[in-house]
């Protein structure tokens, strides 16, 4: 029996989870999502085309690969249907290849989960936590509540009633938020429509689905979305997202034993970047952090939103290599560093009156200071090389520094935002 290999976000998510999978899906026979929602956005780029998957795994554009979302994923099926409708005029159709399959037990994103996401955000005012008002936070709750609808429910005769008791729930929690209008007609009829359209899409239970493949010696590759820092139990709490993000989340969130799980990829920036609100030791309010967001085009796949910025955090990546055992380290965006003849990188933090190498439990009321490392930038354009002997010596010297740090080799190293922008270090 085969093991699931584990590709997931080390750092704030954004790390280019989406181009990765791309790259490794021909060596794999399933893609399978594990966790989140519509908020992800993966972007893949290739053949001089560009696509953002916001639920749909980054398996779909290999022909050989069959890609399922599985049961930790919450799913909106508008935003499925216009996912896959856009995918259809680019002349991608998974649904009619018979290479896409949905988990029954995953749960479904409601219109009135969107609209509580919205007031909840709107009413925290300053202090609100970033969300990108997908209704993933409210769809979570519903489904610890044990109240959520489920993929396999849209096939049950009392479907509607389901549906019709969940919304009354949620109308009358929406009755609190004073001054918080909305309109809910126009949104419900494109919902009813994309369930009929949900219901032309095999439905499975993901647990027998992917250990079927593992018993037939088949590869499966268990992707991510978000980073191990937005981790609802381990990142920097309030300000995650609502499901687990590390490798633990996979188990979960697709049905495998811990021991079915193989290599785990974990994928960081050459720098680091975040959306929305929260701690972030390493920013950048400055010039160059704008530089970052500029030459690394740092703004939001989904929402548009432009990213926060900062230099490299190795006592967080040791903390997210931890936790989700990480066996092998890819580095992207390598080329966004190409004008710099300094970096640096965060080694320490100076954090109540000590300096110390780990993430410690409260960065928010107490803001650790980062202490930098000078590492001296390569000052060259990397975007196309296409060999590993033409890498640039202070290019590979700064590699080799993280490799000593985190112990951990990096296999992969991206130097551009095309597939073939991907290089094999060993």
């Amino acid at each position: 029996m085969t093991q699931v290999d584990v590709l997931l976000g080390l750092q704030w998510g954004d790390e280019g989870k989406g181009k990765i999978v791309d790259v490794l899906s021909p060596k794999y026979d399933l893609i399978a999502r594990f966790q989140g929602g519509p908020n992800a956005g993966h972007t893949l780029e290739f053949d001089g085309k560009k696509f953002v998957l916001n639920t749909i795994p980054s398996g779909i554009f290999n022909e050989k690969t069959m890609n399922l979302i599985g049961n930790g994923v919450v799913i909106d099926p508008i935003i499925l249907k216009r996912e896959l409708d856009n995918l259809k005029k680019a002349g991608h159709d998974p649904v009619a290849d018979g290479k896409l399959v949905i988990a029954r037990k995953a749960h479904l994103i409601l219109p009135t989960h969107q609209l509580l996401d919205a007031a909840n955000e709107a009413r925290m005012g300053k202090n609100k936590i970033g969300s990108t008002l997908k209704g993933i936070g409210p769809t979570y709750m519903d489904k610890t509540g044990r109240n959520g609808l489920r993929v396999g429910d849209t096939t049950l005769p009392d479907f509607k009633e389901r549906y019709q008791k969940l919304v009354e729930k949620h109308t009358e929690i929406l009755s609190h938020y004073e001054g918080f209008e909305y309109e809910l007609g126009e949104k419900e009829a494109s919902f009813f429509e994309a369930i009929e359209f949900l219901k032309t899409i095999p439905h499975v239970d993901s647990e027998h689905f992917v250990n079927g493949y593992l018993k037939e010696g088949k590869a499966v590759l268990a992707e991510g979305a978000q980073g191990t820092l937005l981790d609802v139990d381990f990142g920097s709490y309030p300000f995650v997202t609502s499901s687990n993000t590390t490798t633990a989340g996979a188990c979960t969130g697709l049905g495998i034993a811990p021991n079915k799980v193989g290599a785990v990829y974990g994928i960081f920036k050459a720098y680091c970047t975040r959306v929305g609100g929260g701690p972030f030791p390493t920013e950048l309010d400055n010039e160059v952090g704008e530089n970052l967001r500029q030459i690394g085009h740092e703004f939001g796949a989904t929402t548009g939103r432009a990213r926060r910025c900062g230099w490299i955090d190795l006592p967080a990546l040791k903390y997210a290599i931890m936790l989700n055992g990480v066996t092998e380290l890819i580095m992207m965006k390598a080329d966004v560093l190409d004008g710099f003849d300094t970096i640096y990188a965060c080694t320490h933090y100076e954090y109540n009156g000590e300096t110390i190498d780990y993430m410690p439990y409260d960065i928010i009321s107490i803001e650790p200071k980062p202490v930098l490392k000078a590492i001296d930038g390569w000052e060259t354009d990397v975007t196309k090389i296409t060999k590993v002997d033409e890498i640039p010596a202070k290019l590979t010297a700064y590699i080799e520094f993280l490799e000593k740090e985190l112990e951990v080799p990096i296999k992969y190293l991206s130097v551009g935002p095309d597939r073939a922008q991907t290089l094999i270090l060993n």
